[in-house]
């Protein structure tokens, strides 16, 4: 940070906004005591009491003071030509605080429409404003400010070189990810600001800050639309749990302490089993919802006797075809299970037209005694048998004549012999099911039984998911709206999407393509490198750019011994401040971590369970999207890019963790598509 102004004047700013800053954290401090002391006794009933001493705990945990966070990072004072509905001076934070004793506002929440304008304010439309003051912070202390000319006299926001700006995206990040309310630049702010009925789709590159725009949405939407959002619920879905964790501490640091966090397999089910990336790839196609569908209302069959129910001395009979007809009628034009029950229910209502005919008065529950009597439920079981998703999907995937039946005009011959290799398992209770049949059996149990909608969820990395997959998700956001994360250049499954309009189609959303092509993290140095293989991976999406040269970044080496020389380059680079990725080949994870153990160097091995909150973290590479590092040690490209299917893409994601420094050690030969252009 820089060092304090010798010049008096500055000085005397620096010490006024320094007591302030005293002012709003006794403030905040306050409020805090003022919500501790609150007691949910005033609760009618238990009930009651239990939910209010909820929100009450969710109120104060907002309210923390955390002591290396500032309050606030920006000010903006009004222009002389404002009109009166903007304040003098207008003070932005992470949260809002205001003096207990006159609701005087000493600081805004960054969310709130005023505070727009600190972000999206210029020389061509100062709204208002004839001034913008970042403030530089360091452990929490305040230690410098940056005026910057609204009126005409000085540079258009995001153009012009901020010092302040610039290192606090640089500043070292050890532990987990950090907001950005303090840097969001006028393009992002659009995106984190859209309404809640919009879907936003955001294609970006390494380093453009996506994934805490996402995060910074949810945020806005959370402060928004509060009484809503706190009812239908908001869930972010990420890759893994190791970008979980790394991505968990944003929303708690800007307030929001109820937000749901998850994977695809939190959602749908773990894997169990592995298979061929082709199958994977079929069973992950948009086609199989409709071979689903299929197979599914294939086990309603057509009755090969009638129905007699007997009430007393008297006997009430339906025709087989009376009963073919009452199924016909209700046969996908509901839900399995829905259809099931009234299945059941317009059985028995046949059954009372007869017994009234008779001249009896039965009510609805005769009705409802009809419709659980044993003959019906003979009927039922016979013509609409209760069934589970994992039935289904093993007979499916077992019985070759249903799979022809349920897959006619959907999938050719040689698809369904793709489909049919892999039934190993003896039932459907002993299958051990892959990633790409969760999403099967969650398309399933849909079709059975609704999924729940939540109103607002946030996809990253969604370039990675299947078209079962995203419908899995889309189910979920059925009534609500979807923020979608990802790069097409990234995608490194099997079923990797090529343009994210496909990826809104499966998710069933109707929502616009952004593109953010403008880095702030990694250096520019680096990001050109990697981008040697955007032609192979990506070859339609604009080449990244980034605000930061990056001179000295980025060390490209050959090594006689890549293992050791990988454990030297991440001791030169511990002796730097920040974070130390060291991404390996998966197959040589053990041996780079047993030569980090050997040269007393301690460490942690990310797995895909693990949270990986040490300093030096080894990562094997395909744990290695979404994370980002200070200094980043890669050890043989080469072998990275041979492993998988999409290697090259692996590899691009690879080549991007870094903020500060990348270091590129090989025994091999560099592949072919990093080679000079």
């Amino acid at each position: 940070m820089p060092a304090e102004p010798a010049d008096p004047s500055e000085t005397a700013v620096l010490a006024a906004e320094r007591a302030h800053l005293a002012e709003s954290r006794a403030a905040l401090r306050r409020m805090r005591e003022h919500a501790e002391g609150l007691s949910a006794d005033v609760a009618a009933d238990w009930v009651s009491k239990q939910f209010l001493e909820s929100l009450l705990d969710q109120r104060v945990r907002a309210l923390a003071d955390h002591p290396g966070t500032p309050l606030f990072f920006g000010r903006m004072d009004r222009g002389g030509e404002a009109g009166p509905d903007l304040p003098a001076v207008m003070y932005v934070g992470r949260r809002h605080v205001h003096d207990g004793d006159e609701g005087r506002p000493l600081v805004l929440d960054w969310r709130a429409p005023v505070s727009r304008a600190f972000y999206q304010a210029g020389p061509a439309d100062p709204m208002g404003w004839r001034l913008r003051r970042r403030f530089g912070f360091r452990a929490g202390e305040l230690t410098a400010f940056e005026d910057e000319p609204l009126d005409g006299g000085g540079t258009p926001p995001g153009t012009g070189p901020s010092r302040i700006l610039t290192e606090e995206i640089e500043r070292p990040r050890t532990g987990p990810m950090r907001d950005i309310v303090a840097t969001i630049q006028p393009e992002q702010d659009v995106i984190v600001r859209a309404d809640l009925p919009r879907s936003v789709c955001v294609q970006g590159a390494p380093g453009t800050g996506k994934t805490a725009v996402g995060l910074h949405r949810a945020a806005y939407l959370l402060f928004t639309h509060r009484e809503r959002l706190s009812r239908s619920g908001v869930l972010i879905v990420g890759p893994n749990r190791a970008f979980l964790a790394y991505i968990a501490a944003v929303l708690p640091a800007l307030g929001e302490v109820r937000v749901e966090q998850a994977t695809i397999d939190d959602l749908v089910g773990p894997p169990l089993a592995g298979e061929p990336a082709d199958t994977a790839a079929l069973k992950g196609d948009a086609r199989m919802a409709d071979v689903l569908r299929k197979a599914l209302w294939l086990h309603v069959r057509k009755p090969e006797e009638g129905l007699v129910v007997t009430r007393g001395a008297a006997r009430y009979r339906l025709a087989d075809h009376e009963i073919r007809e009452t199924a016909a009628a209700l046969r996908g034009t509901t839900r399995y299970g829905a259809g099931r029950a009234a299945f059941a229910q317009r059985l028995a209502h046949q059954v009372l037209v007869r017994m009234e005919r008779r001249g009896e008065a039965p009510d609805d529950r005769v009705q409802d005694q009809v419709a659980r009597s044993r003959p019906v439920r003979q009927v039922l079981d016979a013509v609409w048998p209760k069934v589970t998703p994992e039935q289904v999907l093993h007979r499916l995937l077992s019985d070759a004549e249903l799979l022809r039946r349920a897959a006619k005009g959907v999938l050719d011959e040689d698809e369904q012999a793709v489909l049919l290799r892999g039934k190993a398992a003896r039932s459907h209770r002993s299958a051990k099911w892959t990633a790409a049949d969760r999403a099967l059996l969650d398309e399933l149990n849909d079709l059975i039984e609704r999924t729940a909608s939540l109103g607002h969820l946030v996809v990253d990395e969604a370039q990675d998911l299947s078209a079962m997959q995203l419908r899995a998700l889309g189910r979920r956001c059925a009534t609500g709206s979807a923020t979608v994360l990802g790069d097409l250049a990234q995608g490194t499954t099997a079923w990797s999407a090529r343009s994210w309009k496909e990826v809104l189609t499966h998710l069933g959303q109707d929502g616009e393509v952004t593109e953010l092509t403008l880095g702030f993290r990694v250096p520019g140095t680096v990001l050109d490198f990697a981008a040697r293989l955007l032609p192979h991976v990506a070859p339609d999406l604009e080449r990244p750019r980034s605000l930061r040269p990056g001179a000295g970044a980025l060390t490209v080496r050959r090594v006689p011994d890549v293992v050791a020389g990988a454990a030297e380059a991440a001791r030169a680079a511990l002796a730097r401040p920040g974070s130390v990725g060291l991404i390996v080949p998966d197959a040589r994870a053990d041996e780079h971590a047993a030569a980090l153990e050997a040269a007393g160097l301690e460490h942690e091995v990310l797995g895909p369970e693990s949270e990986g909150t040490g300093r030096l973290l080894v990562v094997p590479a395909t744990l290695a999207k979404g994370l980002e590092y200070d200094h980043v040690v890669v050890a043989e490209p080469a072998a990275i890019a041979a492993a998988e299917a999409r290697g090259l893409a692996r590899l691009y994601v690879v080549l991007t963790r870094a903020v500060t420094t990348l270091t590129v050690l090989h025994e091999a030969d560099l592949p072919a598509e990093l080679a000079e252009p």
